[in-house]
């Protein structure tokens, strides 16, 4: 056998695993009614079956934030990863939009909304959106997602004008067999199976047949005296019906045309001309179930860029949310079931929220705010992610790079803060979950200054992912026609400032503000470049664990009010301050808050040591920087640093040493070089003005 005949054969079995073993079985109408007695959910509507589907793919509970994150957006399980979403926020916003769609489910309201994700352009928004619907076709093809519809059959054996091509018809809007029962004998099943439902909604379904199928129906009870079980054993087919975005059935995406163009049928469908010259324009028969909403039945109808829609054009979203009917042009109202989602960036919400005439609308909506990516660590893994999705050339990426890309994000979208104790570095810091040692500063209470000082949320503004994310391409692109195997951040910052202006969603008021934070966050990298390079320089672990024992005895001996050991005579002595005030002035401790720190290592170490672990600084964030700094102060006078500034000036094995300890951090070779030029200047800048 040939290797593309086993390669095909091999693509043609998945492909057929793929497939629900049942999807082109067809079953009798008893066969469904017994499936409901032993899987009520298979009735859901749509709301209840989106609402498991989240549920179904995994949750965790993320105590602090008080938000549960979807594994369909935190880890995105069947695609390996590949579009996780990242930041507090985003979660809080998928959060908010599966709770709405829960209390659908339950029919406390939301089930008549539509759930607007309002949101800057490159949020997210229209990722997720995408997202839900590429899960809710996998669900469905799975048992736990299962539905099911049905299909006219044999009709010409009893309508004499039935179009022989018509003799077994589909359900046109792919409704669920129950509506095939009148409604009460439909309530007398659905109140049995909710007996036997195990879950925290009922099941419901008040819903008429389409107007084709009830011509149906209506023709064959007369021919059958009104025997609705002649008409359901004779003429009845149920199948399985699995969404499919491509083939426009149980997802439906639907997007704004030209004004003039805009037409509802569209939305709710129209005439089918070539079936009026056999059934007229009047039959039911001769109506194409083609519209986004009919085809959307049962499963997500997705609106983007909504509100770019003529207002007239939205006045079928009113009845299709809250009376969850459509009024086809000529045609009677024909009952939805499905969630409609709608997307639009924020110059459209301000246009429409201003517009008296779109009160009716606006009430009918559910704002579900989708804002960037506040914490810029979380920034930083949506460009890991952009770069592990393509294909990156052979080239590194530096410490810090994307870190720092992302503190320029995160500085364009965050509220200036109204205290001036606290700088906006130090807040991105804080929404970062960084621990500011010199100042006690409440996160909870800087987010609750920026909601009320925010025009409409804090992160609803600012710069794109999709602009940074374009840069670090571009750097990595130059860096590679310079021969340059590395991304530095210097690189990138050049970029980012080189661009600015050339981009055309950020508007000219915002330049010379962009340009100061950019100046912002070069200082913060460059504090983080002496830092790697301190600990290039004057990094030696065994004196870092020597120090760091020294301390902790003498802390233990200070909350103990007790004396320690003299490490050269041997004598009992009371605790050295000024050696304590040494480590902690390292990490800007003021003396008003040194007790609470040596009672927070204390801590920390008596619970190691209950655990049975052995005290190790390099575990303790906070201990290990303050050590490091003070091992830099001790031995900073014997380094030479103008062998940093110029390289001709670098012993060889002095310049190896300190080049290998950076490459330790993750630097290149290359980098290395760059990184000790670039702070070894500063540091040399420093230690001279000193």
């Amino acid at each position: 056998m040939s290797q593309n005949k086993e390669t095909i054969e091999a693509l043609s079995k998945e492909y057929k695993d793929s497939i629900p073993a049942d999807l082109r079985t067809t079953r009798t109408f008893d066969w469904y009614l017994d499936q409901l007695y032993t899987d009520p959910e298979v009735a859901r509507n749509a709301h209840q079956r989106v609402a498991d589907m989240f549920d179904y793919y995994g949750t965790e509970y993320d105590e602090d934030a008080g938000v549960v994150e979807y594994k369909i957006a935190s880890e995105d399980p069947i695609h390996d990863g590949e579009n996780t979403f990242y930041g507090r926020e985003v979660h809080e916003a998928i959060h908010e939009f599966v709770n709405k769609v829960k209390s659908g489910a339950r029919g406390l309201g939301p089930e008549k909304r539509i759930k607007l994700l309002l949101g800057p352009v490159g949020s997210g928004k229209s990722d997720f959106d995408r997202q839900v619907r590429r899960y809710y076709e996998d669900y469905t093809r799975g048992d736990d997602g299962r539905m099911y519809t049905f299909r006219w059959t044999n009709l010409c054996d009893v309508i004499p004008d039935q179009d022989p091509g018509d003799d077994v018809v589909r359900s046109p809007m792919n409704q669920d067999p129950l509506v095939l029962l009148p409604q009460d004998q439909r309530d007398h099943v659905i109140e049995d199976i909710n007996e036997e439902l195990d879950a925290p909604y009922t099941i419901r379904n008040e819903q008429a047949l389409d107007p084709a199928s009830e011509f149906y129906m209506d023709r064959l009870l007369a021919y059958y005296d009104d025997n609705l079980q002649s008409v359901l054993e004779n003429h009845i087919e149920i199948i399985r019906f699995v969404a499919d975005e491509n083939q426009r059935q149980g997802i439906e995406t639907f997007e704004p045309k030209d004004k003039k163009n805009q037409d509802e049928t569209e939305l709710t469908g129209d005439v089918n001309y070539s079936k009026i010259a056999i059934y007229g324009e009047s039959d039911p028969r001769a109506f194409d179930y083609s519209g986004a909403f009919c085809n959307a039945n049962r499963g997500i109808f997705s609106g983007e860029e909504l509100l770019k829609l003529q207002r007239e054009f939205l006045y079928d979203f009113l009845h299709a949310s809250q009376e969850q009917t459509i009024k086809p042009k000529n045609n009677p109202r024909i009952d939805i079931d499905q969630v409609i989602v709608g997307r639009t960036n924020m110059p459209e919400y301000r246009d429409k929220k201003g517009d008296e005439k779109m009160e009716a609308f606006n009430d009918r909506t559910k704002r579900i705010d989708f804002p960037y990516v506040l914490q810029y660590e979380e920034e930083a893994r949506i460009y890991r992610k952009m770069l592990r999705n393509a294909d990156l050339p052979d080239i590194q990426v530096e410490p810090h790079t994307l870190e720092m890309a992302g503190l320029f994000g995160v500085l364009t979208r965050i509220e200036e803060p109204d205290t001036e104790s606290v700088e906006l570095v130090q807040k991105a810091k804080a929404y970062n979950g960084e621990i500011d040692e010199a100042d006690d500063i409440d996160v909870k209470k800087l987010r609750e200054e920026a909601a009320e000082t925010a025009e409409i949320g804090e992160g609803m503004d600012g710069v794109s992912p999709r602009f940074i994310g374009d840069e670090i391409a571009e750097a990595i692109m130059d860096s590679m026609h310079r021969s340059r195997n590395f991304l530095s951040p210097l690189t990138t910052f050049n970029h980012l400032e080189g661009n600015l202006e050339n981009h055309g969603s950020i508007d000219a008021e915002s330049f010379d503000e962009y340009y100061r934070f950019l100046e912002l966050v070069r200082e913060e990298y460059k504090e983080r470049a002496i830092e790697d390079v301190r600990h290039a320089l004057a990094y030696d672990m065994d004196e870092i664990q020597r120090q760091g024992e020294k301390y902790m005895d003498h802390v233990m001996a200070y909350i103990d009010d007790d004396t320690v050991e003299d490490e050269l005579t041997g004598r009992e002595q009371e605790p050295d301050e000024q050696f304590l005030r040494s480590v902690e002035e390292k990490l800007n401790l003021p003396e008003d808050r040194k007790d609470d720190f040596r009672q927070e290592v204390s801590n920390w170490v008596s619970r190691r040591a209950r655990e049975g672990d052995t005290f190790n600084p390099q575990d303790n964030d906070r201990l290990r920087r303050a050590l490091e700094r003070k091992l830099w102060e001790d031995k900073k006078h014997n380094i030479n640093f103008s062998a940093l500034v110029s390289s001709g000036d670098m012993d060889d094995d002095e310049r190896n040493q300190w080049i290998d300890a950076l490459i330790e951090q993750g630097y290149s070779e290359e980098g290395a070089k760059e990184v000790l030029e670039f702070a070894g200047a500063e540091v040399a800048k420093s230690e001279m003005e000193e």
